[in-house]
């Protein structure tokens, strides 16, 4: 999504437009601070650098709430209409970058908000299939097979989740070649998320749990994330 479009995608939501990809009662995007994804020296991520069908990690649009970047090597499919639990149904534009195949969503499991930790994690994206993962190219969540499907706004293909993650949106800069996290769409699940592991949070950040990532994020291999990954 380059950022005219972003804007335009925004502004529509904003007016209130009732065009028939956007009823009345559809999710609105939600605009958090525009967060440039910097690699492991403090740079811009260059979008056409990233690997294919690798596991991703950032923080936004809170310092504690973990999401996925991933390059699926292809384009995505055209604009997808989702339904969330609560807000009614949305329009997920597609994924952006020179082949629109750069996508972000909340890492939070929609169904126990499973995440990835520092020790350990039992959701990933999975390029293979595997006895438990019978389709390919998803992010799955080991802790009751919850499968999302990246290519089309991680809509829920298997498993008890009842509704897809939540997408971060991507602003890309073709002339810089960068990526800038703008905001979310779907169904967020931040609050549950932060009620859930209140005491765990608190004991590792204290009182900036719900502290909001400034300027820029680092972008981490999940391999090198976390200790552990749970592959079911």
């Amino acid at each position: 999504m380059k950022r005219r479009t972003f804007i335009q995608f925004c502004a529509a939501g904003a007016a209130g437009m009732t065009a028939p990809a956007f009823p009345a009662r559809d999710a609105r995007p939600r605009t958090y601070t525009r967060t440039l994804l910097e690699d492991a020296n403090g740079r811009a991520l260059r979008a056409s650098a990233l690997p294919v069908d690798r596991n991703l990690i950032f923080h936004y649009p809170y310092a504690a709430t973990p999401c996925f970047l991933l390059n699926l090597g292809r384009p995505t499919a055209p604009p997808t209409r989702l339904k969330t639990t609560e807000d009614g149904g949305y329009e997920w534009p597609g994924g952006v970058g020179p082949q629109r195949a750069i996508v972000a969503y909340s890492a939070i499991c929609a169904h126990q908000l499973t995440y990835p930790t520092r020790e350990i994690s039992f959701i990933s994206y999975r390029a293979e299939k595997t006895e438990q993962n019978r389709f390919a190219k998803v992010i799955h969540c080991c802790s009751e097979h919850s499968q999302y499907d990246p290519a089309h706004g991680a809509r829920v293909v298997a498993g008890p989740a009842p509704q897809p993650l939540a997408a971060i949106l991507l602003d890309y800069d073709d002339a810089e070649d960068a990526l800038y996290a703008v905001g979310t769409l779907g169904g967020e699940m931040f609050n549950a998320f932060f009620t859930k592991y209140a005491f765990k949070l608190s004991l590792e950040r204290g009182n900036g749990v719900r502290q909001t990532v400034g300027a820029a994020t680092r972008v981490t291999p999940l391999d090198d994330y976390c200790r552990q990954q749970v592959r079911c």
